[in-house]
């Protein structure tokens, strides 16, 4: 392997300690939160040297540590841009117009699922529910969710990225939290349900 991987010494404390949490025996149990250490040292890819290192420190066959970071989206085994999208598909927000959300990150990207832009800022993945289907579609940038998108408030979103002017996570429209979009209709005299 021509790559290396070490971890520094931050997250070598982080992962001790991650480890330490399990009972004798069960270290192996820390493999995920091991992996998403490694990756957001190593820009946000789990290499084969992270696989490796990840491995080696909880004492597993390589091929069991391949196999989760293969398993869960949120591992990503293949460089990934600064800004990698993550962008749910499935029926809640498809039926919300995911789709045209998805179009119009390719037009302006020029990029697709598994694609990284030329100069290395975004990359997008075709994730599953993301658990937010209230406030759909979604679009998980690195770890934030920026919900309630259309092709217009993507393409906005992806410009303020482009500018290094992050766009505020969360809805995109006028909604408190998961709330009802627009002005509240019930519950309208209690302390509670103003603001």
């Amino acid at each position: 392997m021509s790559e290396e991987f070490k971890f520094n010494d931050e997250n070598l404390a982080k992962a001790k300690e991650i480890i330490a949490r399990y009972p004798e025996g069960r270290q192996q149990s820390a493999v995920l939160p091991l992996l998403d250490i490694a990756q957001r040292q190593n820009d946000g890819h789990a290499s084969e040297a992270v696989i490796e290192a990840v491995a080696t420190m909880l004492d597993m066959p390589r091929i069991r540590v391949t196999e989760v970071a293969t398993f869960y989206t949120m591992i990503s085994t293949t460089p990934v841009g600064k800004y990698h999208l993550q962008c749910c598909t499935t029926t809640p927000c498809w039926l919300r117009g995911s789709a045209d959300v998805v179009d119009a990150i390719r037009k302006h990207l020029g990029i697709d699922f598994g694609e990284t832009t030329q100069d290395g800022l975004f990359s997008m993945l075709e994730v599953e529910c993301l658990g937010g289907c209230v406030n759909a579609p979604i679009v998980q940038v690195n770890d934030d969710f920026y919900e309630d998108l259309d092709a217009a408030s993507v393409v906005k979103m992806l410009e303020a990225f482009k500018a290094g002017t992050p766009p505020e996570p969360g809805t995109q429209i006028e909604r408190q939290t998961s709330a009802p979009a627009g002005k509240i209709t019930t519950l309208q005299d209690l302390e509670f349900a103003k603001g």
